[in-house]
C-alpha cells in the first residue's frame, strides 16, 4: 500500500526544469533541504513535484504536512503526528512520538508553510533529524529554519520562456484566445498540455528575444517581465485573458502598479510586484467578488460550499449567489478546488488569504466573521456527533478530518476570548468521537485541558468537558487524571443533580475497573450507569460501548454465555442505528466465542469486519485485540508460521498504545494462549523468526496479511490442541442476571443523547 499523502497536482506542471533537476540533486545529498522565495513564487508547486519524483527512492514514504493553517505553535508535533498517520494512545509526548516512529525508517516529510511557526519547527526538525538517521526534510517557507546542515534552495521567479509558457497553458485552461508568443507557430500541440484537444500552441519554441515576435507576442513578454515571472501573478493574469487583451492588461497593470505600490516603502520589488498583481486583480472583481474574497480568509484549511453559504452570506451576499461568485473567484486563480476526506472541497491560496483579511480588517468585520466561522465549526461538531450514532459513521470521520483545521482555528478563537470559555468545554467535548473514535488522544487532552483551565460558569459543558477528559485519559492509561476528572465530574454533577453526566462518570470509573483487571466494580459501576441511561432515555455510542464492556467483564468472570447475550443485542441495535464502531467490540467478543466452540470460520469472518472497521477509524486498542484474537484462530487452524507473524505484527500497534492494555491479564488472554501453542508447534527459533517477519510489517501491511490470509489445514499436535484447549481469561459459565443489560429506550427526540451531559 502506498504510504504518501501528496495531494494530485491540480494541472500540468510547467517549466522549471533547472530548478526541478536541482531540487532533486540537494535532496539526494542534504537530509534537510528549505525551499524559501517570496509568496506566490511556486515554492509549494516545485516541492510536491520534486517530492513526488522522489518517492521511489523512500518506498512511497512520503508524507506532507500543512502547517501555514496552524496559529497555536503547540499543535505543530500534533500536526506532524495527524500527517504521519499515527495513532498514539500512551502518555508520551507527540515529540516522543515522531522520534520512535522515525528512529528506524527511511521517509521524506514535507513540512509546508512553516514560517510563522519557524520557532517550534526548528528544534523540532533539529532533534527528528538527530534520531532518524533515515528520515529527509523538505520545509517550504519564506525564511530559512537555520539548523545545522540545511541546504536552502532560493527559487527565484520564472526565466521569461517559462513565464511565457505558463501565461499561455493557463490563459487555454481559462478559455482565452490563444495567446501569441511567436509568429513562427509550433508544428502540433505540446504532447500532455491541454492544447492537445485542437488549440494551437507556439509558446515551446520561444525564448528571450525570439527574432519573430509580433507586437502582439512582444506585449506577452513584456507582461511576463512586469509580473517579474511570478507564476501566482502570472495565473492571475490569465484568468483574466478571457475578458482583456494582453495590451489592456498591460495599460491597467500600469495604473496599478503607481496605485497599489503607495505605503509599502522598502518592500522588495518582487513584493511589490506580487502585491500590485493581487490587488490588481482585487479591482477586476466585482464588488461582490471582493467582498466574498475578504470574507473567505477567515477559513483554515479546505472548506465547503455550504461552510461558505453560512460564514459568508448575509443580505449583502446572498446564499443563492455564492456559488456563483464562488466560481468567479475559482476562474480567476484566487481559490483552488482541491479533493478532501469528505468529497470536492475548495482552498483559498495563503497570499491571497492575507490580501482578503486585510480588507476584512478594513471593513471593521473580522470579529464577526470570526465568530460566525467558529459557529459554523461548532454546529457541523454538533450534528457530526449525532451522525456518529447512525450509518453516516464514516463519513462524519472524514468530515471531521477534512474540517480539522478549521475545527482547531474555532477551538483557538473559544480559548482567546474569556468570554467563550464555555463554548471552549462545550466543543473540546463534542468532539469526544474524534478524539477517542478516530484516534485522535494526545490532541484532544490537549484542548479539554486548556479548556477546563478556564472557568466558565456554566456547568453542563464544563462536566461534559470532565467526563470526556477521564475517558480519554483511561485510553492514555493515566489512571490519576482519569480519576481526578471522573471524581470532580460525579460530585459537581451530583450537586447541580445532573443525572446524565453523573452517569457518564460512573460508566467511565467502570471502563478504568475493567482495564485494571477489577471486574466485580467494573460490574457493578457499568451497570449501574447502564440503568441510568435506560431510565433517562440514552441510546447512543457510548451506551452501546458500555454494554460491550459489560459483556467483556461478565466473560472475564465465566459467564461467556451472558456475554454472548449481550454483545448478540448490542449487534442488532448496531444494524438497525447503522453503527459500526461500537460493532466492532461486540463482533470481537461474539469471535472469541465462536472460537471456544470451535467455529473457526465464523471467527474469522467475524474478525475480518472487526479489524476493518477498526482500521477504518483508526482506533488501535480495538484493532490490536482484533488481530491478536486472529492470531489464536489462525493458530487453532493449524498455521502457527502465520499466527506468529500476526502476533509480531501487534508490537508496534502495541508500542502506539502503551503498556499492552495496561498490564490487564484478562485482556492479554487470547495473546498468552497463542504464543504458547505456536511457540509448541514451531519450536524457538522458527517461532522468533515468523515473529519478527510480523514485528517488521507496517500497520497497513499487518492489516492487509489479516484480512488476505487463506486459512490451511489442521496438522495436529499442539495447534489443533489450542481449537480444543479450554479457553482463559473467558471462562464459561452460566448465565446471571445484570442490571441495565436490556436494550435501552430510545432518546426521546429520537437522535440520542450524545450531546447531553
Amino acid at each position: 500500500m502506498r504510504r504518501s499523502n501528496l495531494p494530485a497536482e491540480p494541472n500540468r506542471f510547467v517549466g522549471r526544469a533547472a530548478e526541478q533537476a536541482e531540487l532533486a540533486r540537494l535532496l539526494e545529498g542534504s537530509r534537510l533541504v528549505t525551499v524559501v522565495g517570496v509568496g506566490g513564487v511556486g515554492k509549494t508547486r516545485l516541492a510536491l513535484r520534486a517530492a513526488s519524483g522522489a518517492q521511489k527512492r523512500y518506498g512511497d514514504e512520503v508524507r506532507l504536512a500543512e502547517l501555514a493553517p496552524l496559529r497555536d505553535p503547540d499543535l505543530v508535533e500534533h500536526a506532524l503526528v495527524e500527517a504521519l498517520g499515527l495513532t498514539d494512545h500512551t502518555l508520551r509526548a507527540p515529540r516522543e512520538v515522531l522520534v520512535e516512529h522515525l528512529a528506524e525508517r527511511r521517509l521524506l516529510l514535507v513540512l509546508d508553510g512553516f514560517e510563522h511557526l519557524v520557532e517550534s519547527c526548528a528544534p523540532l526538525v533539529r532533534e527528528l533529524l538527530a534520531h532518524a538517521p533515515g528520515l529527509t526534510v523538505l520545509a517550504v517557507g519564506r525564511r530559512p529554519l537555520r539548523v545545522a546542515g540545511e541546504a536552502v534552495f532560493g527559487l527565484a521567479p520564472m526565466g521569461e520562456a517559462d513565464a511565457v509558457a505558463l501565461l499561455a497553458e493557463r490563459a487555454a485552461e481559462a478559455g482565452a484566445p490563444v495567446v501569441p508568443v511567436r509568429d513562427v507557430p509550433v508544428p502540433g500541440p505540446v504532447p500532455g498540455s491541454v492544447h492537445d484537444s485542437g488549440r494551437h500552441s507556439a509558446y515551446e519554441a520561444s525564448g528571450p528575444g525570439a527574432a519573430h515576435d509580433s507586437p502582439a507576442a512582444a506585449a506577452v513578454r513584456e507582461l511576463c517581465r512586469r509580473l517579474d515571472g511570478i507564476p501566482l501573478a502570472l495565473e492571475l493574469a490569465a484568468g483574466r485573458l478571457p475578458l482583456l487583451s494582453v495590451e489592456q492588461m498591460l495599460c491597467r497593470l500600469d495604473d496599478r502598479f503607481r496605485l497599489l505600490t503607495v505605503g509599502v516603502r522598502g518592500a522588495l520589488p518582487r513584493h511589490q510586484t506580487l502585491r500590485t498583481a493581487i490587488g490588481w486583480s482585487h479591482e477586476l472583481c466585482t464588488p461582490e467578488e471582493r467582498l466574498l474574497w475578504a470574507r473567505l480568509s477567515v477559513f483554515a484549511g479546505p472548506f465547503d460550499l455550504e461552510a461558505v453559504e453560512y460564514v459568508c452570506g448575509g443580505p449583502e451576499l446572498p446564499p443563492d449567489r455564492i456559488l456563483d461568485l464562488l466560481g468567479g473567484l475559482l476562474s480567476q486563480s484566487l481559490v483552488a478546488r482541491e479533493d478532501t476526506p469528505a468529497g470536492p472541497g475548495y482552498r483559498i491560496l495563503d497570499t491571497v488569504a492575507a490580501y482578503g483579511a486585510e480588507w476584512l480588517a478594513a471593513l471593521g468585520d473580522t470579529e464577526r466573521l470570526r465568530r460566525r466561522h467558529r459557529d459554523w465549526y461548532m454546529g457541523l461538531a454538533t450534528w457530526c456527533e449525532l451522525e456518529w450514532f447512525s450509518p453516516r459513521q464514516a463519513e462524519v470521520a472524514a468530515r471531521t478530518d477534512a474540517a480539522l483545521p478549521n475545527l482547531r482555528a474555532a477551538l483557538d478563537l473559544c480559548l482567546e476570548l474569556p468570554e467563550d470559555a464555555h463554548l471552549a468545554q462545550h466543543l473540546a467535548g463534542t468532539l469526544w468521537f474524534a478524539w477517542v473514535g478516530c484516534g485522535r488522544l494526545s490532541e484532544g487532552r490537549h484542548w479539554l485541558e486548556r479548556a477546563l483551565a478556564l472557568e466558565s460558569g456554566h456547568e453542563e459543558a464544563r462536566l461534559k468537558a470532565l467526563w470526556v477528559l477521564g475517558y480519554v485519559t483511561i485510553l492514555q492509561g493515566d489512571g490519576t487524571a482519569a480519576v481526578a476528572a471522573l471524581h470532580e465530574c460525579r460530585e459537581r454533577a451530583r450537586a447541580s443533580r445532573n443525572a446524565l453526566a453523573e452517569a457518564y462518570a460512573t460508566h467511565r470509573m467502570g471502563c478504568l475497573a475493567l482495564l485494571s483487571d477489577d471486574m466485580p466494580r467494573a460490574e457493578e459501576l457499568i451497570g449501574r450507569a447502564l440503568v441510568s441511561y435506560r431510565e433517562l432515555g440514552e441510546l447512543n455510542s457510548n451506551v452501546l460501548m458500555g454494554q460491550v464492556e459489560l459483556a467483556m467483564a461478565r466473560a472475564f468472570v465465566g459467564d461467556l454465555e451472558g456475554a454472548v447475550a449481550i454483545c448478540r443485542e448490542v449487534r442488532e441495535v448496531c444494524e438497525e442505528r447503522g453503527e459500526r464502531w461500537t460493532r466492532a467490540y461486540a463482533l470481537y467478543v461474539l469471535a472469541f466465542s465462536a472460537w471456544t466452540r470451535g467455529a473457526h470460520e465464523e471467527a474469522r469472518e467475524l474478525l475480518a469486519e472487526c479489524v476493518t472497521i477498526n482500521h477504518t477509524f483508526h482506533d488501535q486498542v480495538g484493532l490490536v485485540l482484533a488481530i491478536e484474537l486472529l492470531a489464536l484462530v489462525t493458530v487453532s487452524e493449524g498455521d502457527a508460521a502465520e499466527a506468529a507473524v500476526l502476533q509480531g505484527a501487534t508490537v508496534p500497534v502495541w508500542d502506539t498504545v502503551g503498556i499492552q492494555l495496561f498490564g490487564s491479564t484478562s485482556f492479554n488472554g487470547p495473546r498468552t494462549l497463542c504464543e504458547q501453542h505456536a511457540g509448541a508447534a514451531l519450536g524457538a527459533e522458527a517461532y522468533a523468526a515468523a515473529f519478527r517477519e510480523g514485528r517488521g510489517l507496517s500497520l497497513d501491511a499487518a492489516v492487509e496479511r489479516a484480512l488476505t490470509h487463506r486459512r490451511r489445514p489442521a496438522v495436529g499436535g499442539p495447534a489443533e490442541a489450542a481449537g480444543r484447549a479450554a479457553p482463559r481469561p473467558f471462562r464459561t459459565a452460566r448465565s446471571a442476571a445484570v442490571p441495565g443489560t436490556r436494550k435501552p429506550a430510545g432518546s426521546p427526540t429520537g437522535k440520542g443523547g450524545e450531546a447531553a451531559g
